[in-house]
């Protein structure tokens, strides 16, 4: 491992650790804490191992002793699952530490995170029934899978996010989101959201300007361009670039998960990473804020 990716661990565990503070679990302390359980997944995700077990055994060598104990795959996978509340207050204690956090425009969008391509693996799989199939216009295919609903600041952050069967309406999926987080909105007074034509919906817009926010999306063809359209196209690709960050470097799609547990802790784990190689760039003044290179090797 290069000295940034333990530059950039170091800082996390140290941060993570200060955040969790003194364990509220009764008994036994467990063997591996929770900073470093999440500092452990977190460096899986950025280094790309999708194997746990090879990853148990390449930080051995690689870390040699910055781990007093590693559990098993299988305690580890068992660990991580469990973790997911732990995963998400973690994403959020992070963007929270960062001067993004406060951003007053959101771009949003969804994109397909596949789960299985063959007929059996859709009637056998333990995600029947939440996953299903879907079709994806930027690649003009159908898949099998869920929707990663992600909110972020034009910078990258992840500001909040959802994991949804395909066939659930876009739309509602934000007003979902918003509703069980209200506090996002009340913080941020005049916010802007920019989305694309999927999010049309009078009753989208008058959810969102009953709340005081704006929403910025192209209009049909045979509709008359709403003021300010033709400077979207740039600002809505750069939710398309977070999503190829996630899909590219941290194999968003190559999750591995077999269960609605292990895939949407395999998803945060992955929005975990983003969001903590974001706040280390911040802290450390570097150029880009959402490079992941020198922490990818």
């Amino acid at each position: 491992m290069t000295t940034d990716i333990n530059t950039l661990l170091t800082a996390l565990y140290v941060k993570i650790d200060d955040w969790l503070g003194r364990p509220t679990r009764i008994g036994r302390p467990p063997k591996l804490t929770d900073a470093e359980l999440l500092t452990v997944a977190i460096a899986q995700a950025l280094l790309g191992v999708r194997s746990e077990a090879r990853w148990l055994r390449f930080l051995p060598n690689h870390l040699p002793g910055a781990f007093p104990y590693l559990p098993g795959q299988s305690g580890y996978n068992k660990r991580l699952r469990a973790a997911l509340p732990l995963l998400k207050r973690a994403i959020r204690a992070l963007a929270r530490d960062t001067d993004l956090w406060t951003d007053t425009l959101w771009v949003i969008d969804s994109t397909p995170v596949e789960c299985g391509r063959s007929r059996p693996t859709a009637q056998r799989s333990n995600l029947a029934g939440w996953a299903g199939y879907g079709y994806c216009r930027s690649h003009s295919r159908y898949f099998w899978g869920l929707r990663l609903h992600l909110i972020c600041t034009p910078a990258g952050l992840p500001i909040t996010w959802a994991l949804a069967t395909p066939k659930v309406d876009e739309r509602q999926v934000l007003m979902a989101v918003l509703d069980h987080d209200p506090h996002l909105l009340a913080e941020r007074p005049g916010l802007l959201i920019v989305a694309d034509k999927g999010y049309v919906s009078a009753e989208l817009d008058a959810y969102l300007a009953e709340r005081g926010v704006g929403l910025l999306r192209p209009s049909y063809r045979n509709r008359t361009p709403r003021p300010g359209e033709q400077h979207l196209k740039p600002i809505r690709q750069l939710i398309e670039s977070v999503n190829d960050t996630l899909k590219g470097q941290l194999d968003l799609e190559l999750h591995g998960g077999r269960s609605p547990l292990g895939v949407a802790a395999r998803i945060a784990q992955r929005i975990l990473a983003l969001t903590a190689a974001i706040w280390h760039n911040r802290a450390t003044s570097q150029p880009i804020t959402r490079s992941l290179i020198a922490y990818d090797h």
